[in-house]
């Protein structure tokens, strides 16, 4: 089964909390303070694994969660962080942030890896706390939250040659017959229902890689019939070989399919337009009417293209179409998308939420809202069932001058301050 688009969750794991322990050894009477950090959380990373052809994966699982780190300990000893996620995506993979549709990464080559979702930090233990004045602490910090995304990801087929054409053109008998690919073929539109991928050997020892591109009919740029699911698939080919039904089987007019299906690939994307497009004229096995070739081949000429006169059928002409293709190869350039595997993989990063600066507000009366990415982060570790915790979070907020604030705006114990969307009675400290 081929399956191109699938959306997915991905949830790093929570950093392990900073461990509260004194020190109790015989030799040691004024031990200290001795809790070790919490481990980090695992991170999600998405990595393209080149023998991954289709996201066939993302149909059974659709939820990816890392591990959590582990919980700091006595005599200063950290734990253990956890191992990353990396989840295996095939060559020409894009990632979009779902909440917000952010294009997030495209992954093309081998080794192409996408940091989705960060593991949280370990929390600090009540020995990093220690200080000539706090000789003592008996707070640590809790591990930072896991993130979590939504992620839509879709994949776009990676070939030199792309082909397309009407419905029932012959794309899949051509591709059968030049290639090892073997697609569903039989007489009816649409039996195509899903790309198919091919190596072909030409002369020389050269060899390319096609995809024949199912569903395109007129209005496929706008979402008509199936084509408008496949035509990304086109975008990342070198150039295109296009299969008219010469001898008119559906009885539409060749010279109309050609016409239709090079107005849809250029209102899909301009670029497409401008593919170097070789012309091949099928089913010339059962041609009734000659002057049809006669039509295409003068808008094909008008149109820079060359034409080839083939039977997918009987494979008349189709050894010179390959020959020809594999030579046309040979003169374009390679583009930086479809360099080979010793490529340098590309790392990316979903990006990190929006820093916002220190800010205090008085919302309603007897209600006050502190935010700020600093004050946010710190209380997020900060254990509020613990009373040392909360003294030491207060000591915090003073140094900011937060305090300070909310004095100035008249702010009175009992008051109902939220710092982030966490809600705190003032007056605490």
């Amino acid at each position: 089964m081929f399956l191109d688009t699938a959306e997915i969750t991905v949830r790093s794991g929570r950093g392990g909390n900073g461990a509260v322990a004194l020190r109790h050894e015989a030799h040691m009477p004024r031990g200290g303070p001795s809790g070790g950090d919490g481990g980090r959380g695992g991170s999600v990373y998405l990595r393209v694994d080149g023998s991954k052809r289709t996201l066939i994966d993302f149909r059974y699982k659709t939820i990816f969660a890392a591990v959590h780190g582990r919980h700091g300990s006595g005599a200063e000893k950290t734990g253990k962080s956890a191992r990353d996620l990396y989840i295996p995506v095939p060559p020409g993979t894009m990632i979009y942030d779902v909440d917000t549709g952010e294009q997030l990464a495209d992954l093309v080559n081998a080794g192409d890896t996408l940091l989705a979702a960060r593991g949280g930090r370990g929390g600090r233990g009540n020995a990093s706390f220690a200080t000539p004045s706090r000789q003592t602490p008996r707070f640590a910090e809790m591990g930072e939250k896991a993130e979590e995304r939504r992620l839509r990801v879709e994949m776009k087929l990676i070939a030199d040659v792309g082909i397309v054409g009407f419905p029932n053109a012959g794309k899949s008998t051509l591709i059968s017959c030049i290639s090892a690919a073997r697609p569903k073929i039989a007489s009816y539109p649409f039996t195509t229902l899903q790309p198919n991928l091919g190596v072909v050997e030409a002369s020389g020892g050269r060899s390319f890689v096609v995809a024949d591109v199912p569903g395109l009919i007129e209005g496929a740029h706008e979402g008509i019939g199936l084509g408008h699911e496949f035509l990304r698939h086109v975008e990342r080919t070198r150039m295109l070989v296009h299969v008219v039904d010469i001898a008119g089987t559906d009885g539409r007019d060749p010279a109309e399919d050609y016409e239709t299906i090079n107005r849809e690939l250029h209102l899909h994307d301009e670029r497409l337009s401008e593919l170097p497009q070789f012309v091949a004229l099928n089913k010339m096995d059962v041609l009734q009417d000659p002057e049809a070739v006669a039509r295409v081949r003068s808008l094909a000429e008008r149109d820079g293209r060359q034409c080839f006169q083939i039977s997918g059928v009987t494979h008349q002409g189709v050894e010179t179409l390959v020959n020809e293709v594999a030579r046309k190869l040979d003169e374009i350039a390679p583009v930086d998308e479809f360099a080979d595997k010793k490529v340098k993989p590309r790392k990316f990063e979903a990006p990190l939420p929006p820093v916002h600066r220190l800010e205090v507000r008085r919302m309603a009366p007897n209600v006050y809202v502190v935010r700020g990415s600093e004050v946010e982060a710190i209380i997020q570790r900060v254990n509020l069932e613990s009373q040392y915790g909360v003294e030491w979070f207060h000591t915090q907020l003073d140094e900011m001058g937060i305090l300070e604030q909310l004095d100035a705006l008249g702010a009175e114990p009992g008051d109902t301050v939220f710092v982030g969307d966490i809600e705190l009675e003032y007056g605490m400290g």
